[in-house]
């Protein structure tokens, strides 16, 4: 027994130290004085004051913010919709159709994905005279796109263990289905709503490949800047940047955390109908 925990402590360790020391090596490379980021040249941040002075970073942030934003709220209203749909009707014309083009973003190469995308806009500015160019509305749709997917597996699956019985008794005392829907579906899901939005906000704020498709001159995201920069050479600049969205990412994380733990308690803590 001895001997299993403590190969289980050091494949542990491992894996975290897999995981993690780059990126703690980065975040501390952030206050490196060199400029050179693999020769430790002291305690500085410096780094952190250029990138403030930095107008191609910081439009790229606000931009990439912006999106991510916009792109995660579509998503979890898409995703939410389309959860509800595939949970709460099992039997509909075209349902398995649905299904299929519903995962089949999650599995189709970025590189398709962008290049589709980029070929509808095309069209639809042929026949509708919109877009009139690429920027933030077309990146801001194709995250939604692949985003929204996420969102609807997450919203199906807290719905697979969500206690109907509470939506039966709202309308058996006279609730109508939305207010239903607002004041006891929602708020029970509301785990799934919370991690689905945080996940497609990630995943916009890292996307490289389908904003490179579909963007344009107005629309530079932060991953695109940062990509242009390190083909020429990395710097703690770029080190600085990461490790500021790095704890915006785990301040998201930390709140939807502490969210999740409020939920269970008080769930917990409700009496359990007989």
């Amino acid at each position: 027994m001895r001997h299993g925990g403590w190969v289980g402590r050091s494949g542990l360790a491992l894996g975290l130290g897999f995981l993690y020391l780059p990126i703690a090596m980065l975040v501390a490379y952030s206050f490196n004085r060199s400029r050179l980021v693999t020769i430790w040249g002291g305690f500085s941040t410096h780094w952190y004051a250029e990138l403030a002075s930095d107008d191609k970073f910081r439009d790229a942030a606000l931009t990439s913010l912006e999106i991510g934003v916009m792109a995660a709220t579509l998503a979890l209203i898409i995703g939410t919709c389309a959860g509800l749909a595939m949970d709460r009707f099992p039997r509909f014309r075209g349902r398995a159709l649905f299904g299929f083009m519903l995962m089949a973003p999650l599995v189709v190469p970025e590189v398709i994905l962008g290049l589709s995308l980029l070929l509808l806009f095309v069209a639809a500015q042929q026949l509708t005279g919109w877009p009139a160019s690429r920027g933030i509305a077309t990146v801001t749709i194709a995250h939604a796109t692949f985003a929204s997917c996420f969102v609807a597996v997450l919203v199906r699956s807290q719905l697979a263990s969500f206690d109907r019985s509470l939506e039966d008794a709202a309308l058996d005392l006279g609730a109508r289905p939305l207010r239903v829907l607002w004041s006891i579906t929602l708020p029970g899901i509301s785990p799934a709503l919370v991690s689905g939005w945080l996940l497609a906000f990630t995943m916009s704020l890292d996307d490289l490949v389908v904003a490179s498709f579909v963007s344009g001159p107005s629309a530079t995201t932060l991953p695109m800047a940062v990509y242009s920069s390190v083909r020429i050479g990395v710097t703690p600049e770029i080190n600085a940047l990461a490790s500021l969205f790095l704890m915006v990412v785990l301040a998201l994380v930390a709140g939807a955390a502490w969210m999740a733990v409020r939920q269970e308690r008080r769930r917990l803590t409700m009496p359990q109908t007989p």
